[in-house]
């Protein structure tokens, strides 16, 4: 499975940072986002990346994008998996990979987001450890509910993702905030929130796009 890594990233909303992109196979089976509503599947460019990648025309394979990684210089914040997930295999992280790419990492603010089941202990310890050690896991929720719920069990770093119109609807849960690059001129690069693996709050991000329907059944489940 390739990987690849662009030093400079054109999304405004990412903001000009290192960004990677994994194979579609990096993804576990049991996301629910799967062509169901998953994000970087609704955006052209963002596709497009990724099925190159997936296709081995794009991107390098794990040992040589570790190499890079631990070129990257000093403090670099950068942002794993743009699309695609962490390395691993039948719903479980690999542990060993991902003590790879946090020892690569050390030094550099590098931050992630991954679907891998947190009900697994393997995955739980594996993301706790990468933590621990400077890489930002975030577990990625599937709605509200879901995401405080894994908050509170777990205290782990959470993201999730919330129905379009659930900011407009006056929800205010004061365990989520919304990510401000959503509302106002920011990006990954200024505001690092998700970069704080110790941080007090639940990050939302709103259902948009052409995925966003599928994408509101999953986030819509109370």
């Amino acid at each position: 499975m390739n990987i690849a890594l662009t030093l400079k990233s054109s999304n405004s909303k990412v903001g000009k940072i290192p960004v990677t992109t994994s194979g579609r196979e990096s993804c576990p089976k049991s996301c629910p986002l799967i062509n169901n509503g998953c994000y970087a599947s609704a955006g052209y460019y963002t596709r497009m990346h990724w099925d190159k990648v997936t296709s081995g025309e794009r991107g390098t394979s794990f040992n040589d994008f570790i190499a890079s990684i631990k070129s990257l210089k000093p403090d670099t914040l950068w942002r794993h998996n743009v699309a695609g997930d962490l390395q691993g295999k039948k719903d479980v992280i690999s542990a060993h990979k991902l003590r790879q790419l946090t020892k690569a990492n050390t030094g550099k603010r590098g931050f992630t987001y991954t679907h891998y089941p947190i009900t697994e202990k393997k995955n739980r310890e594996a993301i706790e450890a990468a933590n621990k050690n400077g890489f930002t896991v975030n577990v990625s929720a599937n709605s509200p509910v879901d995401a405080i719920a894994i908050r509170k069990a777990y205290k782990l770093a959470v993201v999730t993702i919330v129905p379009s119109d659930y900011w407009a609807n006056g929800n205010k849960v004061d365990d989520i905030v919304r990510c401000p690059a959503e509302y106002k001129e920011t990006n990954c690069k200024e505001c690092k929130l998700c970069q704080r693996s110790e941080r007090a709050v639940i990050v939302g991000f709103t259902a948009h796009g052409s995925q966003s329907k599928a994408a509101n059944v999953i986030a819509s489940v109370s």
